[in-house]
């Protein structure tokens, strides 16, 4: 019989695909038995076969797709308005000492308030409702890719700074040459964590405008209805949304940092 060592050798040299779909077959097959021996009630605890009879009747209703690609057109544009905002903010803060002196306690104080009490506001103020939800998914994502905009800049070792200036580089190829390039793992790290951030934000703002378009709007529908099996297709295209774009983000991360793979492979 092997040793636990051995066995967690084995697993190790496995293809990550094959663990993956291993571990998801084993939590169907508990889940499943879970149902079946509990015998619980398809409003409290669907099975399986039942999540995938809902699955099947929203697809072929075409109720997924269309909550699905209202949700997804709020996520995207959400994401990128938080990272486009943050990202500067962030610059401006590193360099300068008077900015963030002046914004630091206001930004530090924004993130005791949660966003779904934020969320309402924002349905107030602005008159759209798409653009509600887009501004809460965007609040969201803000402040995970400030900091690590802020840390990467500040993780640049001074002496790389001494070589530049002893370059008489200009600033823009101080940030196109060092800074960009240097603070890129940790910002790729912030969007990886502001990708699945932006989801649920979205999801956030659905609740709070309650306009009959969403993947929210379709949770709160089924949820109402004690359709428990519609809410499992929901949560789980949720998870599939957020998953997905976290993978968008590290095919990104692969790709730009290859120089970093290349660099540890001459050791």
């Amino acid at each position: 019989m092997p040793s636990r060592r051995e066995l967690w050798q084995w697993l190790d040299e496995r293809p990550a695909w094959l663990i993956v779909a291993a571990s998801f077959v084993a939590l169907l097959l508990v889940w499943h038995l879970l149902v079946t021996w509990a015998d619980y009630p398809a409003f409290i605890l669907p099975g399986p076969l039942d999540v995938v009879a809902a699955f099947a009747r929203l697809v072929s209703d075409g109720r997924l797709a269309r909550h699905t690609l209202v949700t997804l057109s709020e996520v995207i544009p959400g994401l990128a308005l938080g990272v486009a905002v943050a990202m500067p903010l962030g610059y401006l803060l590193t360099k300068s000492p008077l900015a963030e002196r002046l914004l630091s306690p206001y930004l530090i104080a924004s993130q005791a308030i949660p966003v779904i009490a934020i969320a309402p506001l924002l349905t107030i103020w602005v008159q759209s409702w798409y653009w509600s939800r887009v501004l809460v998914a965007a609040l969201t994502v803000f402040f995970p890719i400030l900091i690590n905009s802020i840390a990467g800049l500040r993780s640049v070792p001074r002496e790389f700074y001494e070589l530049m200036h002893s370059l008489r580089a200009t600033r823009v190829q101080i940030f196109r040459k060092l800074e960009w390039p240097a603070s890129l793992p940790t910002l790729l790290a912030g969007l990886k964590v502001g990708a699945t951030l932006a989801v649920i934000g979205t999801l956030v703002g659905e609740f709070v405008q309650p306009k009959s378009q969403g993947l929210g709007y379709l949770l709160v529908t089924a949820r109402y209805q004690f359709k428990t099996d519609e809410v499992f297709v929901v949560l789980l295209t949720l998870g599939t949304m957020a998953m997905a774009l976290y993978g968008l983000v590290a095919l990104a991360e692969r790709r730009l940092l290859r120089w970093r793979r290349y660099g540890h492979s001459t050791k």
